[in-house]
């Protein structure tokens, strides 16, 4: 077999995973689930949120997200795209998102950027991320 044919399997797999992992963000987002939302992260993950707040391991980020996402009050939906992701090494991927939030008042945007690691059972799991706020200008 061809090393390289069953490396770009393997990477479209890891890719399909990650853009699941994704979706799960969405969907956990849109109900305002923070257990399937915290379902998603390696126990040392950090987390910086789009207004700067740093969350260092799980239970920051599990009681920052248990206090805030159920009440989470916006009008709309939100929605999440990978629209690029780079493997720093096989279990590593970097992972480019865009997040609109749909308003009646307008569009807002985020631009999170996800640093994921692949677990030995070949999930995929946040270890790090930043969402920065997109501003027009």
């Amino acid at each position: 077999m061809n090393t390289d044919t069953a490396a770009n399997r393997a990477d479209a797999a890891d890719i399909k995973a990650i853009e699941q992992v994704v979706a799960t963000v969405e969907r956990t987002q849109r109900a305002r689930d923070a257990e399937g939302f915290l379902a998603l992260f390696h126990p040392d993950a950090l987390w910086t949120t789009a207004h700067g707040k740093v969350l260092l391991g799980f239970d920051e980020i599990a009681e920052f997200t248990r206090a805030v996402l159920p009440d989470a009050a916006w009008d709309g939906d939100v929605t999440y795209e990978v629209v690029h992701t780079r493997f720093l090494r096989p279990d590593v991927a970097a992972v480019k998102v865009r997040q609109v939030y749909h308003s009646a008042e307008g569009d807002t945007e985020g631009a999170p950027l996800y640093v994921m690691t692949r677990q030995d059972d070949g999930s995929w799991l946040l270890h790090a991320g930043q969402n920065t706020e997109v501003r027009g200008g």
